[in-house]
């Protein structure tokens, strides 16, 4: 039997909570109870440990009981995440009416099933069926089922013979949110995340089970990018993290996604998409602990075998969060005050995403954009830098296209894709052999017009050669009918790559 560590609160500092334990059954990571407070182990030194509560700690007094509950910091995989919003830690945020789910079972007694299995479906949302799942560790042979019908997400609805013994299971399963969750095989990614922007799928595309980030200053659309991203991406799923951001704008999903319908399935568009919301008036603590939260959830849904789009809004102010708790917990700081283990954290993060094959043989995928919000728009600092190392595709927001209204305002001088070779074949295959060709020479047309630019800004365009005014002419082109897309427009909102296409034909040929 596990004994729970016990100890009294000696020192507060802001999240941060010193506590003298009276024996040494805490470890290291675990969920404890602070005064009425939930808080998470950081570090441990005999008859000490440096907690940080996951709530505002306003009224904690020191002498308070901190009491161990034996389990890491977990997500409850259950039907009735899909459609919903929850803060950093997962507490729901908006109430549930619904404590039963009408379930169809997939196994019969004798069968015997590995981990990761799929042993029971529930219609989750008109768009999502929730797919309760072995956890992985767990096989044997089915010796009860339950039969089809309505039950709670915690009712015992399956009873294995096991190699340790009979083992009950319910619809639901908890997961560390800090241990990616294994799967059976890795996949290259060599399918792209259709998004509709022309200046992603045509230019800079990511694959699916990819990463990218999407660097911008203040009033760039990093938000707005993200939000049409959500909105049109083929992914069965979709995990917005709002990590560190105004209120305002998770507000503005919540309503915008409840009212737009989804082409894809008729339904609104929150029908597939978990809401993570940790403002920036809420916990900081928590704050950092809302990416891990959303992965997780990501996770479990692509063992379902979903696609999932994860969008992380914004890495700088999770990193800002880390800053925080790293100075109160005295540690050295790097550049900048961020702590020193700032680019190992963004690579776990980043490395969560991938085209695999899960424990049940379903594929699944888990595509990861994060907004990075560098201060005065210097990519050269630490969180963007960083980011740079661990993501294959790059759109940089400009502020100068941002404010003469060239929307998606992506900078394609500094942007980049590295899964252009991936994809060459999928754009053969399902567009056209010439798809590459023509993206290759809108690139070169545009690299022509930067390097006229400063000629022109000398001597004016009257200086040139017919053949450099006529490439500055295409280059116009290009950037007012292909790079400029309105969100706003319904016709213009969403392109399919194959009308892409065309429509670079269209504009080469002119």
């Amino acid at each position: 039997m596990m004994h729970r560590g016990i100890g009294k609160v000696w020192g507060i500092n802001g999240p941060v909570i010193t506590v003298h334990t009276e024996n040494e059954d805490f470890f290291a990571g675990e969920v404890v109870e602070v005064g009425g407070l939930r808080g998470e182990v950081l570090s441990l030194s005999p008859g000490v440990a440096v907690v940080q509560v996951y709530e505002d700690a306003a009224g904690l007094r020191p002498g308070a009981a901190v009491v161990g509950r034996g389990s890491l910091m977990s997500v409850n995989l259950r039907p009735g995440i899909v459609g919903h919003i929850f803060d950093g830690t997962m507490q729901r945020l908006a109430p549930s009416s619904q404590e039963s789910w009408p379930v169809r079972f997939m196994v019969k007694p004798g069968e015997v099933l590995s981990e990761g299995a799929i042993f029971a479906e529930v219609e989750e949302t008109a768009a999502i069926t929730y797919k309760a799942m072995l956890p992985p560790g767990a096989h044997g042979t089915v010796r009860s089922c339950a039969e089809d019908g309505n039950f709670s997400a915690d009712e015992k609805v399956l009873t294995l013979t096991t190699p340790g013994g009979l083992r009950s299971f319910t619809l639901s399963q908890t997961w560390p949110i800090r241990l990616p969750r294994p799967v059976k095989t890795r996949y290259v990614p060599c399918r792209p995340l259709i998004t509709g922007l022309r200046v992603i799928d045509s230019l800079f595309p990511i694959a699916k089970g990819g990463v990218a980030a999407i660097p911008g200053g203040f009033g760039t659309g990093k938000t707005m990018t993200q939000h049409q991203l959500a909105k049109w991406c083929d992914a069965d799923l979709i995990v917005y993290i709002g990590c560190g951001e105004r209120g305002n704008e998770m507000t503005e999903v919540l309503e915008d996604f409840a009212r737009l319908t989804d082409p894809r399935t008729n339904q609104p568009l929150l029908a597939r998409t978990v809401l993570i919301a940790n403002t920036s008036d809420m916990p900081v603590a928590a704050r950092e602990a809302s990416i891990y939260t959303g992965m997780a959830i990501a996770e479990g849904y692509r063992d379902m075998g979903y696609h999932v789009a994860v969008m992380a809004d914004s890495t700088s102010r999770w990193a800002e969060a880390l800053r925080e708790l790293s100075g109160r917990l005295e540690e050295i700081p790097a550049e900048e005050g961020y702590p020193a283990y700032l680019a190992t954290r963004l690579s776990a993060f980043y490395g969560r995403a991938g085209y695999v094959e899960n424990l049940n043989g379903t594929e699944g995928s888990i595509t990861i954009v994060g907004a990075v919000s560098p201060q005065g728009a210097d990519f050269s600092e630490p969180v963007t830098r960083h980011t740079k190392r661990f993501v294959q595709t790059f759109w940089a927001l400009d502020r100068r296209l941002a404010y003469a209204r060239h929307y998606p305002a992506i900078d394609w001088m500094q942007s980049y894709s590295g899964y252009l070779l991936d994809l060459a074949g999928w754009y053969a295959n399902h567009i056209s052999p010439k798809f590459m060709e023509c993206r290759a020479r809108f690139m070169h047309i545009l690299q022509e017009e930067h390097a006229l630019a400063e000629i022109v800004k000398l001597v004016g365009t009257d200086a040139l050669t017919a053949g450099q005014q006529e490439i500055l002419a295409k280059a116009k082109t290009i950037r007012q009918k292909f790079l400029q897309q309105n969100a706003y427009d319904p016709q213009d909102a969403f392109m399919p790559p194959s009308t892409q296409f065309k429509l670079m034909e269209d504009i080469w040929n002119t």
